[in-house]
């Protein structure tokens, strides 16, 4: 699978342990989305941004949210001057889903434009 691949699919709702990616296969998806690496216990898949002021990374959180909302499926956002950590992760599987690597590669399209 290809990153391009990954943005044109969309979220589906998903509950349930039998959902979760396993290792491997969350390993081989981390490999199609550049610069995002898993967080502590691969609970999440995380990657900070870097812009040249506040505004910037402001304009950027507003445009992930409306992707997010869009995707029905939010990230955890730490906003601060010039920079946006971005953490997805799919709490109703209790680790990590295709949910959270469609964000990503969405969100990497964000600045794509």
């Amino acid at each position: 699978m290809t990153a391009d691949e990954l943005r044109k699919q969309r979220c589906k709702p998903l509950k349930g342990k039998e959902n979760q990616l396993s290792a491997t296969r969350a390993l081989e998806l981390l490999g199609v989305i550049d610069g995002w690496q898993f967080g502590p216990g691969n609970a999440d898949i995380r990657r900070e941004f870097r812009f040249p002021d506040f505004l910037h990374a402001l304009a950027f959180v507003n445009a992930l949210g409306f992707v997010a909302e869009n995707e029905n499926h939010h990230p955890d956002l730490e906003l601060g001057w010039g920079r946006c950590l971005v953490r997805f992760s799919t709490h109703d599987v209790g680790g990590l889903s295709l949910n959270d690597f469609i964000c990503a590669a969405k969100t990497d399209a964000l600045l794509a434009r």
